[in-house]
């Protein structure tokens, strides 16, 4: 046993540095096609198992102590890591964008009526359209799955998530969407996700970081995680808009800290009253952040979809800050109003106090007319 141990260590070292010499030999090795360095994989992977002896080795006792999981070295003889592209190849992107503050949805479906999918709820506030993929970017021909089709679902408060739809696509998508829309943002805002299908999952759902995996990817599916999508990245536009006017009045207490006094004048501070009230008007309403889906009180499996979501962008946590916001907001609008409305009444007062002295003089004057009218 000793004698073959060490004849096949010395034989592993021989070969080992023949590999290197070999390596040293040719630093530039010539280009080859693909389809030759297919060949060549498969000789080397017949190449790589182990001599035959009639001599005894040592012999694991459990079949699962044999490890037959091949291993790729590079040039230099280290191991190289599996690649990790099979993770994202089975992923479904979801892209979510807020374009605008309105929607004509009646318009739009009607001008894509061909790929209005049919509502399953009694919501109108959104429509959900399918597109087919060509076979040549699906690589599926007979068979029909959700990698076949591209979703795109509009919200009539200016949102809109597009599902299994490239990055060189999304303009095509959307400009569809910027012709029935009203109040064009400069600034278009835009959150990624993504959806894992795996028909063989235990539970309907299982979450991971940056996506979710459904057992089965279906409309009513798409129209939950597209409805809390769609509410987080208004809802994103919404703070934005209130950090704003935080800021605006955070500027106006610092002016007031230095100086005593502000210089804002009753129509300025009426629109920060009319953009604060539409703000929270449109958040609850319109996007309707607190309305509880048809889909998911059907049907549990999508209810834990939903809860999930909303869980994961943490949108009740985030309106709460918007309402927080929004009471310092009012609290700051209010004390401007009074100052104003003090300001109004001590000028009110001053005419009155000059009016009251005119009247004074003038009956001053007459008095003195009529008294040297009666001497004379």
């Amino acid at each position: 046993m000793g004698r073959w141990r060490a004849s096949l260590i010395v034989a592993r070292i021989v070969s080992a540095s023949k590999s290197i010499n070999n390596l040293n030999i040719n630093h530039n090795p010539p280009l080859r096609s693909p389809y030759s360095l297919l060949i060549s994989e498969r000789r080397n992977y017949f190449l790589n198992f182990r001599s035959f002896s009639a001599l005894p080795s040592v012999f694991p006792r459990d079949a699962e102590e044999f490890d037959y999981s091949t291993h790729d070295f590079n040039r230099n003889g280290v191991l190289e890591e599996p690649c990790l592209e099979n993770e994202e190849a089975g992923k479904i992107p979801v892209k979510a964008f807020f374009l605008c503050t309105s929607v004509d949805l009646k318009s739009m479906q009607a001008e894509n009526s061909r790929y209005v999918i049919p509502q399953t709820s009694r919501s109108s506030n959104s429509i959900a359209l399918r597109f087919r993929r060509p076979p040549w970017q699906t690589g599926v021909e007979v068979i029909e799955n959700t990698s076949c089709y591209q979703y795109m679902v509009v919200y009539q408060y200016g949102s809109a998530v597009l599902f299994n739809v490239e990055d060189h696509e999304v303009d095509l998508y959307l400009q569809a969407v910027r012709q029935h829309a009203t109040g064009l943002l400069t600034e278009m805002r835009k959150d990624d996700y993504a959806i894992k299908e795996k028909p063989l999952l235990v539970e309907d759902m299982q979450g991971g970081p940056d996506y979710i995996v459904l057992k089965n990817l279906d409309t009513d599916s798409i129209r939950i995680i597209g409805s809390v999508l769609g509410q987080s990245i208004a809802l994103d536009y919404f703070v934005s808009q209130v950090d704003g006017m935080v800021e605006e009045f955070a500027g106006i207490n610092r002016g007031m800290e230095k100086t005593g006094t502000f210089t804002m004048n009753r129509k300025k501070l009426f629109q920060l009253v009319g953009k604060a009230n539409s703000n929270i008007a449109d958040v609850i309403l319109k996007v309707g952040l607190f309305e509880r889906s048809e889909i998911a009180w059907r049907d549990a499996k999508y209810a834990q979809i939903l809860d999930y979501l909303r869980e994961e962008y943490e949108i009740t946590q985030r309106f709460g800050n918007l309402n927080f916001k929004l009471k310092f907001v009012e609290h700051n609008i209010h004390f401007l109003q009074e100052v104003l409305q003090n300001r109004k009444s001590d000028l009110l007062e001053w005419v009155i106090i000059v009016l009251l002295s005119i009247e004074n003089v003038i009956s001053l004057c007459e008095i003195v007319r009529d008294s040297i009218g009666t001497s004379v």
